[in-house]
């Protein structure tokens, strides 16, 4: 478990019932700040055929939600201070970050803060194993596996997005080297989509394109 020197800054978790973080409900006060915690990152591709190659190639498709992953301790056998009861330590800790809330039709949304880790998120997964008991079965301590799942709001999907996206149109000025071909591999990932765009443009001769000559590049088709 984790010791720094000078004054312990504790990993908070603050719950919210709205999306943009406003109106806080609630904080969990942990006992004891975890050992360590991992953050995942992850980018999502998909496999196309490509018609230059027999193989296949990557194509970008979107970045996902970050993770982070720790686990959270709570005792009671007097080693650590702060709870009396682990039943009621973690209901209370449920009740925060698991439970459903009805006026929001969901669990809280929640915050994690600790140190450096500032984290808008919702809880994804809680494991709780009991480690120690009394000769009676009532547990001593225990050990809760927790996982987050980053949360962005519909607005910051939007600043996120990938303006080169091809589910978007576009419009290029043609300059000096530039070739239908080679814009449509910038653009869609794959060259083969030259002759629909001069079709859509009216070019009759694509291989000679003028500079300046504005070109549309319409969304890829379903």
């Amino acid at each position: 478990m984790q010791q720094t020197e000078g004054s312990l800054e504790k990993l908070k978790i603050i719950a919210y019932k709205d999306e943009n973080f406003g109106s806080q409900i609630g904080e969990y006060p942990v006992q004891v700040n975890p050992e360590k915690y991992t953050h995942d990152h992850k980018t999502s591709f998909t496999n196309k055929k490509s018609t230059e190659t027999s193989g296949v190639t990557t194509k970008y498709v979107a970045i996902s939600p970050e993770a982070v992953k720790f686990d959270l301790y709570f005792d009671v056998t007097g080693v650590i201070g702060g709870i009396t009861s682990i039943a009621d330590a973690i209901q209370q800790f449920k009740d925060l970050v698991y439970t459903y809330n009805g006026s929001i039709h969901s669990p809280n949304y929640l915050k994690l803060l600790w140190g450096s880790l500032i984290f808008k998120c919702r809880l994804t997964s809680l494991n709780i194993e009991y480690t120690l008991f009394k000769p009676s079965g009532i547990p001593l301590r225990a050990k809760a596996g927790v996982s987050f799942e980053e949360y962005i709001s519909p607005e910051e999907l939007a600043r996120r997005a990938n303006k080169s996206s091809p589910d978007l149109s576009h419009v290029r000025l043609i300059r000096a080297g530039d070739t239908l071909p080679l814009l449509c591999h910038n653009i869609y990932g794959d060259s083969k989509y030259y002759l629909q765009v001069a079709h859509v443009n009216g070019l009759t001769d694509f291989r000679n394109l003028q500079v300046g000559t504005r070109i549309e590049f319409p969304p890829l088709a379903d």
